[in-house]
């Protein structure tokens, strides 16, 4: 499996336009713009930042996970997601190093990625998300 960099880091907010005047009008990110994945009942708004972006993810359902994390640590860093050139190949090298996994296949995320997450159990605690563009 080969990282490229880290791609972007996962906020999870209330509301992704109180996140706008933080992240855009006070420490003065462009906002590149926003798009819902109903699949994953979010809203996510995307700041580039260099090479990598923070991704501020608001629940479009009570019961989405971005919701349920919210109810239960409250608004902060949801997670972080690694660019891998192969997503299929590094979901396989870590299935068979044992790393328990959440999504064993890809699926589509915001911006056209596949992406896939790694449990937390296997990761400290730290929700980790790989994806490929």
């Amino acid at each position: 499996m080969k990282i490229l960099k880290i791609d972007h880091l996962g906020i999870a907010v209330n509301s992704t336009e109180d996140g706008k005047n933080f992240w855009s009008g006070i420490l003065g990110l462009e906002f590149e713009g926003d798009e819902t994945v109903e699949t994953q009942k979010v809203k996510t708004a995307f700041f580039p930042v260099g090479e990598s972006e923070i991704e501020l993810l608001e629940s479009t359902a009570p019961d989405g996970p971005i919701a349920r994390f919210i109810e239960k640590k409250g608004e902060g860093i949801q997670h972080v997601a690694f660019r891998v050139d192969n997503i299929e190949a590094a979901l396989a090298e870590l299935k068979e190093k044992g790393v328990k996994l959440i999504d064993e296949t890809p699926r589509m995320g915001a911006g056209g990625a596949k992406i896939a997450f790694l449990h937390p159990k296997a990761t400290a605690g730290v929700l980790v998300e790989l994806c490929e563009r």
